[in-house]
């Protein structure tokens, strides 16, 4: 009895790892037309999957979880176009690995595919020459010479929508009034230049957000917010970007609409263009934007961290409607908890706003400073002197600390850079601001 018993199990625990696998790669396709190689893995079933390139030698990696080949399956396919060959292996985690050995580097994109009258499940892998492509602008980038940087910043919430509300405020009136001094600042900056997408209180939908700031040709897109959470202790500012599996939705989403309304990324029609051509481009455009965003806002939140408590020092990638913009690095900054009482208060306090704006705005002119736009004066100004800092005029009723507040930079640095050795300035005088200094 015992044997038969054993054998009952076995057949039983195979049964239920046969229903717990992820897919069977049935068959492999691929075939190449002019610059584009596309490559099927047709499925039993879908199944969720990683994909990312490697160098030297060129290879595209694509990780199926919980996968395996069909016993049918002995042979993989010839490469064809960009593909010189393909090779599999199940990996100790249950993975199934197929790699892709590629002739040079390619621009690349995945998609699963749902059953039809042809053809079951299926991952489609979508391959384009990189060399044949030249990274597509922001629509700011349509060349201006001499222009100021445009820096959008959008008040959440409001009109109808209140956002957060603490005892004594609403998220859409503590923001609101954070932005307006926000554009005060960066509006006074030389070479820069602020639209508000709100000044009033009205609420505005995330995509026409998006779409005032594009046409404004905004080089940068800032929403600014505040948080609140259900413990009454919960504290500190953040700074978010978007996440990677939003950004891939968000171009879906735009790839499907191109047959049927005008797109666009960085002022290029994607209408015209065929599936993988289009797909590449969004995805040009989409990587910068978001490595820029990434970027500007770790300057923003290392800033912030000089005049406020910060929840997370790391900037953070969450799903967003607000950040979708493709062509445009956008973050969102979250100046505090306005459930916490404490937190309430200071952000309702005009001094501690006039700190987050010039904090914001150093992380701000410290990105600019180092990825300035080549029209930009800013751009054309470091060209003709590479070691320039920003300068400010001293006026009547200016002092060291109020500048060095200003410029979100300590009293002391302020001092190193102009050679001084007391906090004496007068009327007239020009001091050099060292933009990237610390306390």
């Amino acid at each position: 009895m015992m044997p038969k018993r054993l054998t009952l199990i076995s057949i039983l625990l195979l049964l239920c790892t046969a229903a717990n696998a992820g897919s069977t790669v049935e068959k492999v396709r691929i075939w190449s037309e002019k610059n584009k190689t596309r490559v099927v893995l047709d499925l039993s079933r879908s199944v969720d999957h990683n994909i990312f390139t490697l160098r030297s030698p060129h290879r595209l990696v694509i990780d199926l979880k919980d996968s395996r080949l069909a016993t049918s399956l002995t042979k993989m396919p010839k490469g064809a176009g960009t593909v010189r060959s393909i090779r599999s292996a199940v990996r100790s985690n249950g993975q199934l690995r197929v790699v892709l050995d590629l002739t040079e580097s390619v621009r690349s994109r995945s998609f699963r595919a749902g059953p039809n009258s042809e053809y079951g499940d299926r991952l489609v892998i979508d391959l384009a020459r990189a060399g044949n492509l030249q990274p597509v602008k922001r629509a700011s980038e349509s060349y201006r010479p001499g222009r100021d940087i445009v820096v959008a910043i959008d008040a959440g919430h409001g009109g109808y929508d209140p956002g957060a509300i603490g005892r004594r405020s609403k998220e859409k009136d503590i923001v609101l009034s954070i932005s307006k001094e926000l554009a005060r600042r960066i509006d006074a900056e030389p070479g820069m230049t602020a639209v508000l997408i709100r000044n009033r209180d009205v609420f505005v939908d995330h995509r026409d957000r998006i779409a005032m700031a594009r046409n404004k040709k905004a080089d940068l897109f800032i929403s600014v917010h505040a948080d609140a959470f259900d413990d009454p202790r919960a504290n500190g500012a953040s700074v978010f970007a978007l996440n990677l599996k939003r950004a891939s939705d968000e171009a879906a989403r735009q790839l499907e609409l191109r047959d049927k309304t005008a797109v666009s990324v960085g002022g290029v029609s994607l209408h015209d263009k065929d599936e993988v051509l289009a797909s590449v481009l969004f995805d040009l455009s989409q990587n910068a934007a978001l490595s820029a965003s990434l970027d500007v806002g770790t300057r923003v939140s290392r800033e912030m961290g000089k005049v406020a408590k910060m929840h997370s020092k790391e900037i953070k990638q969450k799903s967003l409607g607000v950040l979708t913009a493709a062509d445009m690095p956008s973050i969102l900054v979250e100046t505090g908890f306005i459930s916490n009482r404490s937190e309430e208060n200071k952000l309702r306090d005009k001094g501690h706003q006039r700190r987050l704006a010039n904090a914001v705005l150093a992380g701000v002119r410290s990105y600019f400073y180092t990825n300035p736009p080549s029209d930009t004066q800013i751009a054309m100004n470091l060209r003709r002197e590479p070691s320039q800092r920003v300068r400010h005029v001293i006026s009547r009723g200016d002092t060291i600390s109020e500048i060095a507040e200003r410029y979100n930079v300590s009293p002391a640095a302020l001092r190193r850079a102009n050679k001084l050795s007391t906090n004496k300035i007068r009327v007239g005088q020009t001091l050099n601001i060292p933009v990237f200094a610390g306390g």
